[in-house]
């Protein structure tokens, strides 16, 4: 199920989808997902919100990294993977778009439940 949720303190929607993923998925506040997540952008000489920046920031937190099932590749949704997905977090990758998904429910500033993850990071308790 689809929740809006929009952690920027400006209320911006656009262009920080990876510091807002980050912030619910680590459970922190937006300016320190910012900040973590520039830190190691400058360390990798990368933006914040490449797939490798955001990806390393979520590893470095117990965070792994999985392949979405290739059954239906162009039809298995962000809808259909929180279906399956009833508890834990997981931070969604859709290319160009991230987005996080709490026991069931994704959470992002615009319905992004109808498109389709590439892989996603999931945390091990």
């Amino acid at each position: 199920m689809f929740l809006e949720l929009n952690l920027n303190p400006m209320a911006r929607r656009v262009g920080d989808c990876a510091v807002r993923a980050v912030a619910l998925a680590l459970a922190m506040d937006w300016e320190s997902a910012f900040w973590l997540l520039a830190d190691a952008a400058c360390a990798m000489c990368d933006m914040p919100s490449s797939d490798a920046v955001w990806g390393a920031v979520l590893r470095q937190h117990g965070f792994r990294r999985a392949a979405i099932p290739d059954s239906c590749p162009d039809c298995y949704t962000a809808e259909d993977f929180c279906r399956e997905h009833p508890e834990g977090v997981y931070v969604l990758a859709f290319g160009g778009h991230v987005a996080t998904a709490i026991d069931g429910n994704l959470y992002d500033t615009w319905d992004s439940s109808g498109m389709v993850p590439q892989f996603y990071f999931y945390r091990e308790d």
